[in-house]
């Protein structure tokens, strides 16, 4: 089949890069003469029939701004077959010939779905800070949120070492520590809690007091989110605090300023060539397939490989983690 109209969509968690892989989907569809369409709020946009033709100017000015420009929107009514089927409609209402989906794993889930149901070819871009999907070494936003961790706990550990403090710095990561091992690294941290590793607070403890010995009158430990040594960083820190009455403990959550910003080069860059490729491989045929990025290369993983695959930690960085909390 001939493709002739191309439709795209941001869904789920926004991060930095959404809008550049965007402009790539568009500008190539102009470049390869297909109609391109932007579908606003998601799934539940392609439900509720929000959908507008761009062009190589719609999408003007939006390379270094942060968020999505066609907003995201978590769709329980896209969880029916009743909404899915009411989202179909839509599709042949503007005679969509295939979608491309800018999302993490749960918006590549709904695809699958919607595309087994009604036979519409689909490409997913991988748009999520966590890092959290299998295929690619880096998903877009990644890069950027990384930056932006280590630059606010730069800031952190200035007024740490001023007041001789004690920071818990919670960072997001709900399943997956990616962020928080490689800032951990980047800004000297003297622990790094992952959900992948459990540490336990008797080790972390152990840790605090031998830096402790050795001088240091001030630390910083990143906590993932999905952490689980306390029932969260808040009751974590107050268990620290037990055990070191003199030290003076705080705790920072950096939330969702991590998903905010104007995206690094890399990811300017890694989002216009997945959008790039995403247009190319539909328009040879292909569907059912996440682009990713391995080793400099853009590389096509199976949506569901994708999905069901775990995104390892490097094994190698746990081991220069460990040498450096010395």
């Amino acid at each position: 089949m001939k493709i002739k109209k191309i439709a795209v969509l941001t869904s789920g968690g926004d991060s930095p890069g959404m809008n550049t892989a965007l402009r790539a989907v568009v500008r190539t569809c102009s470049y390869n003469n297909i109609q391109c369409a932007g579908v606003y709020r998601g799934f539940q946009g392609l439900i509720n029939d929000e959908i507008k033709t761009l062009n190589t100017r719609s999408v003007r000015g939006i390379i270094n701004r942060g968020g999505t420009m066609l907003y995201s929107a978590r769709s329980e009514e896209f969880k029916s077959k009743d909404g899915r089927k009411k989202a179909y409609e839509n599709v042949k209402k503007h005679n969509i010939d295939a979608i491309v989906v800018i999302g993490g794993d749960g918006s590549f889930t709904g695809s699958l779905i919607f595309e087994k149901e009604f036979k519409i070819p689909i490409i997913g871009i991988p748009g999520t800070i966590d890092n959290d999907l299998f295929g690619t070494s880096h998903t877009l936003g990644y890069d950027t949120a990384l930056n932006t961790v280590m630059e606010a706990i730069d800031k952190i550990r200035d007024t740490a070492i001023s007041h001789d403090r004690l920071f818990f710095v919670e960072v997001m990561g709900r399943d997956a520590g990616h962020i928080a091992l490689n800032s951990g690294i980047a800004i000297g941290a003297q622990e790094i809690l992952i959900p992948e590793l459990k540490i336990g607070i008797d080790e972390l403890v152990i840790s605090l007091k031998k830096s402790k010995k050795a001088g240091k009158s001030s630390s910083i430990v990143v906590v993932a989110e999905g952490d689980d040594t306390g029932k969260n960083v808040f009751e974590l820190s107050k268990r620290v605090e037990e055990k070191f009455p003199d030290y003076e403990i705080k705790v920072s959550v950096l939330g969702h300023m991590q998903r905010g910003g104007s995206p690094t080069c890399f990811d300017r860059v890694l989002g216009t060539r997945m959008g790039v490729t995403a247009v190319e491989t539909l328009i040879n045929g292909q569907s059912s397939k996440m682009i990713g990025f391995k080793e400099g290369k853009i590389v096509l993983t199976p949506l569901t490989a994708a999905i069901k695959g775990n995104s390892k930690i490097n094994p190698e960085l746990i081991r220069v983690a460990e040498i450096m909390n010395v």
